[in-house]
């Protein structure tokens, strides 16, 4: 059985969400995002930097949310949540989900660090104010794709499960304005999946 190391409001739940979306079965160890578990040497023996998610498969044990996606959809299913290298919609499959840890991931880490996890003193309100501007320009190519494609590449994919994640967070960071309305309306469509919905709120 799968094992997912967990925290709450992270990266992990996209996994949680892509395992939900398979049927797949899987076991939850469910961590505090705190020093006290990421940093114990029971989790440092997991992942070096005591990070979340990680993903244990029988021997293996794979870091990286990106890496854990693409390797459950290749390992796990029958070619479901990705297209073919010969359909029209590979190509574009592979840029959404990169795109997501390449343009959108950047700043909303900045945006979390600044607003969540450095205390007040510490904080830099000029470093918050570009990461938001820096986040809305990001999804302005998204909205765009989506006003004439209900999903990222195609039907429903793994490329959703990787931006389509990062655009809920935006959107809960408020950084996605009204005048994005086919952005809204996606995510929208993403939290109307009961698959999703347990992968958030778990």
């Amino acid at each position: 059985m799968l094992i997912l190391h967990h925290a709450p409001n992270s990266r992990a739940g996209r996994i949680v969400w892509l395992l939900e979306e398979l049927g797949l079965d899987y076991s939850l160890n469910a961590m505090k995002f705190h020093p006290s578990d990421l940093k114990s040497d029971a989790h440092r023996a997991r992942h070096p930097l005591g990070r979340i998610p990680v993903l244990e498969d029988g021997p293996l044990t794979l870091w990286e949310s990106g890496a854990i996606v693409e390797y459950i959809i290749e390992r796990h299913t029958d070619g479901q949540l990705k297209p073919k290298p010969d359909d029209s919609a590979y190509p574009k499959y592979l840029q959404w989900f990169h795109y997501c840890e390449g343009m959108v991931m950047p700043p909303v880490n900045t945006i979390v660090v600044q607003t969540v996890l450095l205390p007040p003193e510490r904080r830099n309100e000029e470093a918050l104010a570009q990461a938001q501007k820096l986040l809305t320009r990001a999804l302005a190519p998204v909205d765009e794709h989506l006003a004439t494609h209900d999903f990222l590449a195609g039907d429903f994919s793994g490329a959703d499960i990787m931006l389509g994640h990062a655009c809920f967070m935006s959107n809960r960071l408020e950084c996605v304005p009204e005048t994005y309305s086919a952005l809204k309306a996606y995510i929208a469509r993403l939290e109307a999946r009961p698959a999703f919905n347990k992968g958030i709120s778990t």
